[in-house]
């Protein structure tokens, strides 16, 4: 008989072994460990986890095989290894189980270190283990902290078998042996067999000695005294097993107690002290020496494999817990005059044992999350980030710092302190909306043979923001197709926009979708007005059949639509904002409708949620990834204009992710500036402001795109590569930019979710019209210069900087002059959206790029109020602002209101032109009279040329 297997028979102590791997238990090697070295139990950990699963190949055939059939989370796939682990090592010490009746032969499986500090997350997730493991023979790890504690009470209460980790302290072991005692009770109370029940308390050993003795040889480099040098230099490496033997004479006396022996009367098992942490970290100590001296009846030593063959090698089996009781009590005296505090020590030592757990469980969770992006391979869009080092330290730096502060749980958790500690808690809805939504794809599917059936031709979302953009990506990127109506989108109030989208279809055989969250909206209230006017004129009382309503439950267009019998209602998720709701059924509903396969598309999407979702670590985790490095790209090196660069077939996906950056970021001064549509170029038209964002379809890819954006990290630009194999791929880059505009709001330290100067525009807008509508007309205006087709203006402060009464062409130059490196110019077109006007402006657009190596962007309004609107107000104040109104061609009248469409965009362009003066902003606004719209954008093109030429 060897050393380690006599301990058990000849001291009553049993061994068990720290350590646990597939392999090792499936080759039979933990089998002969129970065989012939007498082994009576195993733990487990997330460092003994992270190292099996990610430092081997052992698991990935396994982990393969579950990808193979489909996707799944990380969480998943990390705890179907380990299960499968814990089970079949409990299978094979359960002959042990059975022999002692309980006693021994247990497999301790830990509850995620995650949860330590959660006293109701801790129960929720054993009771889950347990139960998921099914085996007898599970002992269910719950750390000695303060939250921890109260759970091993109920969980105790439960019948559940718990190992309690992380004792270090007298104290609190004899808390934690209470809890279990009066767990134990309460379990009884109810009828259960408390026999059944079996317990330890781990007491960690080496780690203890680990600290004091640091704490000695500071002391000792501190005194200058030859005998105090000498006492404390004597209690090194004494301290761990003094603590120890004290802590199992407090174990006697509580288990001698008449409660304790009240439930030993019914079969109970005293709760045993187990030896944790037992291998010799000082090497000038002997490698058995936590093993020799404690060594005692009833008691538990888990050994990792270096220490078992120690000392099956060369250790000593000697009565030792209870030897020199008195020098136990002297070392501890001694430490405690040296003025190190054990409880104190203790504390420490539990917060650093959960965050040495958690940082394994942040490199196991790691590993897997990296075996999985390679087995998903092109099923998961790619991202590569190009950073120049500053940007790329900066950006680890950030990364680093979610993962110790456990941020991205955090932020899955709803909790705002992530952010700025305001309502960001309410607004989070759409980080799970496409599981919800996943159940609910038969609505989808039904709606979608419906309208098929029903035989529409064309389906019209009239909405704004949030409600437009994202199906408008939807249906530019996913096309017409073939037996499903053709898909178009109206945002805009401009009358000759509203012509146009009524020309190009047949009302009899429309459906329109009005989509407005809050339902008080006022560009989706009047589009309602309009077309349904226009189809009860049309097809009489059945007009109400061409309508569905997508809105948040409560609203006035729910009543609405309700009272004007619409097709169908939709519900929004009240928690969800306009710009995060594209996988909701606003963005779901459109999709349906236009053929999209509803339930593809969520599970194309969940693949990314997948990926970023809580239980990957931020270096793994890519909207985290490609969120710090857009906040720190803009906070290092002052890197704020995002410019989208993408292949042709998903160019439209930028004008979506506008309004997700600039109204979630460009709020208190701060912010990302989104820039959409600029053309690649070579790098000498850019400033040093940019930040590049590169989606390439692989099946589309531009040559010329490919080779712009080397030049550009070639020069040091910073660039995120994302790759797209098929279009279908798209639904992932929703969610991941999602996140990572969450992630990038964080680090600029604002709220993401509101808007306070969009309201500000919207009430602008309101008070304007509502007065418009009183009076029959907007209050007349008095313009700085005018001439037969344009006039200028300007609020008084920008008015003085600026030649106005020397004509367009100097008050433009001048205008653009105020441009400094680093700003940004901005065209607002309050005219319709359409492919000759587009082009007059982007062609000066450009040039103004090329000339003056400014970002420039190009919006159309009003759609843009509820986009970039908040950014060019909010954000910071590096914006040159050119408004371009017009008269319409002709108004156009709305039914069931005094005023036309006319004066609704009149009055959104002065409400949007006020708030930006009123936010101090350098902006200028140029009218085009006569209704010849075409023929004044050119001449304003023209001016712009002229001022950025020389």
């Amino acid at each position: 008989m060897n050393p380690l297997k006599a301990l058990f028979p000849e001291q009553g102590q049993a061994v068990w072994l720290d350590f646990v791997a597939r392999g090792f238990v499936l080759d039979g090697k933990l089998k002969a460990l129970v065989d012939e070295d007498g082994l009576r139990g195993v733990t487990s950990n997330p460092s003994i986890f992270e190292k099996a699963i990610g430092g081997s190949a052992e698991y990935d055939a396994a982990l393969k095989s579950v990808m193979d059939e489909g996707d799944a989370r990380v969480i998943d796939l990390y705890e179907g290894c380990a299960i499968a682990d814990i089970q079949a090592a409990a299978d094979v010490l359960r002959p042990v189980y059975e022999a002692s009746d309980g006693a021994d032969g247990y497999v301790s499986l830990e509850v995620s270190p995650y949860l330590a500090l959660n006293t109701g997350e801790t129960l929720e997730e054993a009771r889950r283990l347990h139960k998921a493991v099914a085996r007898d023979n599970l002992m269910v790890k719950v750390p000695a902290t303060r939250e921890g504690i109260p759970a091993i009470r109920a969980l105790t209460a439960d019948g559940i078998s718990i190992n309690v980790t992380l004792l270090f302290s007298v104290e609190t072991y004899e808390a934690v042996a209470r809890a279990f005692i009066e767990g134990l009770e309460e379990f009884g109370a109810k009828g259960g067999d408390v026999s059944k029940v079996a317990s330890v308390a781990s007491f960690f050993i080496s780690r203890i000695d680990v600290t004091v003795d640091k704490a000695l040889d500071e002391r000792i480099a501190a005194t200058e005294d030859a005998d105090e040098k000498a006492a404390l230099e004597a209690l090194k490496g004494k301290t761990a097993i003094a603590n120890a033997k004290l802590a199992y004479q407090r174990y006697k006396a509580v288990f001698a107690e008449s409660r304790w022996q009240a439930l030993a009367a019914k079969g109970a098992k005293a709760q045993r002290l187990l030896w944790a942490s037992t291998g010799t970290k000082n090497k000038a100590y002997s490698d058995v020496l936590y093993v020799e001296e404690l060594i005692g009846p009833d008691t538990v030593n888990t050994m990792p494999p270096a220490t078992m063959d120690a000392f099956r090698d060369h250790g000593t089996v000697k009565a030792a817990i209870e030897t020199d009781l008195d020098g136990a009590r002297v070392v501890m005296d001694g430490i405690a005059r040296a003025g190190i505090d054990i409880e104190q020590v203790g504390d420490q030592l539990v917060d650093e044992g959960v965050q040495l757990f958690i940082d394994a469980a942040d490199k196991l969770l790691g590993a897997v999350a990296g075996k999985r992006i390679d087995f998903l391979g092109p099923k998961l869009d790619g991202q590569t980030l190009v950073l120049p080092e500053p940007i790329a330290a900066e950006a680890r730096k950030a990364t680093e710092a979610w993962r110790a502060s456990g941020a991205i749980r955090r932020l899955w958790a709803h909790d705002k302190t992530v952010w700025s500690n305001a309502d960001e808690d309410r607004w989070l809805g759409w980080l799970r909306i496409v599981e919800d939504e996943l159940t609910h794809v038969s609505d989808y599917t039904a709606f979608a043979d419906d309208v098929r059936q029903t035989g529409f031709t064309d389906v019209v979302v009239l909405g704004m923001g949030g409600s437009s953009l994202g199906p408008e990506v939807l249906a530019e990127t996913y096309g017409h197709r073939e037996g499903f109506p053709k898909l178009r989108i109206l945002d805009s109030t401009d009358p000759d926009q509203v012509r146009e989208t009524e020309a190009a279809i047949t009302l009899e055989t429309t459906l329109f979708i009005v989509a407005s969250k809050s339902g008080s909206t006022l560009e989706p209230n009047v589009f309602r007005d309009y077309f349904l006017g226009r189809m009860k004129a049309t097809v009489g009382e059945r007009a109400g059949a061409h309508f569905v309503a997508v809105t948040d439950p409560g609203s006035a267009m729910e009543a609405a639509a309700k009272a004007d019998n619409f097709r169908k209602i939709f519900y929004g998720v009240k928690q969800i904002g306009g710009r995060y709701s594209v996988l909701s059924a606003f963005g779901l509903v459109p999709a349906a409708a236009s053929g999209i396969d509803v339930e593809a598309f969520l599970n194309t999407a969940r693949t990314m949620v997948r990926s970023c979702g809580p239980a990957v670590p931020p270096a793994q985790n890519p909207g985290v990834l490609l969120g710090t490095a857009l906040g720190a790209a803009a906070l290092q090196a002052g890197r704020d204009k995002v410019t989208f660069i993408a292949s042709p077939g998903i160019d439209t996906f930028g004008a979506w992710a506008e309004q997700l950056i600039a109204e979630s970021t460009g709020k208190d001064g701060k912010g990302l500036i989104p820039i959409d549509g600029e053309p690649a170029d070579v790098p000498a038209v850019y400033g040093h402001d940019r930040f590049f964002v590169y989606l390439r379809l692989d099946s589309r890819a531009d040559p010329r795109q490919d080779e712009a954006v080397r030049n550009l990290e070639r020069e040091g630009h910073p660039v995120a590569h994302i790759t797209l194999a098929n279009l279908e791929q798209l639904p992932q880059e929703f969610f991941r930019f999602e996140i990572a505009t969450a992630v990038a709001g964080a680090l600029l330290g604002i709220n993401p979710f509101d808007q306070p100067d969009v309201e500000a525009s919207k009430i602008e807008t309101k008070k304007l019209f509502d007065a418009a509508e009183a009076s029959g007309s907007l209050p007349a205006e008095t313009p700085l210069f005018s001439d037969d087709t344009l006039a200028l203006y300007a609020d008084p402060r920008n008015a003085e900087a600026l030649p106005a009464a020397e004509g367009i062409d100097a008050a433009l130059k001048a205008h653009l002059a105020r441009a400094r490196t680093g700003d940004y110019v901005a065209l607002l077109a309050y005219v319709s959206r359409n492919a000759k006007h587009h082009a007059i402006l982007q062609e000066a657009r450009i040039l103004l790029r090329d000339k003056t190596r400014l970002a420039t962007c190009l919006e159309f309004g009003p759609r843009f109020l509820h986009s970039t609107g908040q950014a060019y107000k909010g954000g910071p104040d590096t914006g040159v602002f050119l408004q371009i109104t017009a008269d319409p061609s002709e108004d156009l009248a709305i039914p069931g209101r005094s005023l036309g469409f006319g004066t609704v965009v009149a009055a959104q362009a002065r409400g949007d032109f006020s708030v930006l003066a009123e936010r101090g902003r350098r902006a200028l606004r140029v009218h085009i009279k006569g209704g010849d719209v075409e023929a004044g954008l050119k001449r304003i093109a023209a001016a712009i040329k002229a001022a950025v030429a020389g």
